[in-house]
């Protein structure tokens, strides 16, 4: 069985663990905000350790936006990198636990129609945006075909 590695930062340790702990039936919102998260379980790039990241929810129709803004930081976050090696992802909604499949959407229309569905979900990632130099990465998260 692959090892499951908590991240590092406590808070979301902390929510990860309450979250599927309990099914789906607590934790699902982000600390203070009070905004609906899932739970994003990938495979670690370097470590092929199983990581999980609470990520605000997204969705789009059944699928779901993922945003890489790390809060506006100057790097994307380690996730990103992650999903970039291997698109292939578990999100936990709630109850419900999808397998799904990630792509990266870079430009065009698309990419603008879902981060306008991310900025109406939370409005935060417009400041984000306004404070770093990069392009915040966008992907999507769909049922396998």
């Amino acid at each position: 069985m692959t090892e499951y590695i908590p991240s590092p930062k406590k808070w979301v340790a902390d929510q990860v663990e309450l979250y599927e702990g309990t099914h789906g039936r607590e934790g699902t919102t982000l600390r203070e905000t009070g905004l609906p998260v899932i739970i994003v379980t990938n495979m670690g790039r370097k470590t092929n350790a199983i990581r999980k990241t609470p990520l605000m929810r997204v969705a789009d129709g059944q699928n779901y936006v993922l945003v890489a803004s790390q809060g506006g930081a100057p790097t994307h976050p380690l996730w990103y990198h992650n999903l970039k090696a291997n698109p292939n992802v578990e999100i936990r909604d709630g109850e419900n636990v999808y397998n799904m499949r990630v792509r990266e959407v870079a430009e065009g229309s698309e990419r603008t129609r879902l981060w306008n569905l991310a900025v109406e979900a939370y409005s935060e990632y417009e400041n984000y945006r306004n404070k770093t130099d990069r392009l915040i990465p966008v992907f999507i998260a769909e049922l396998p075909q």
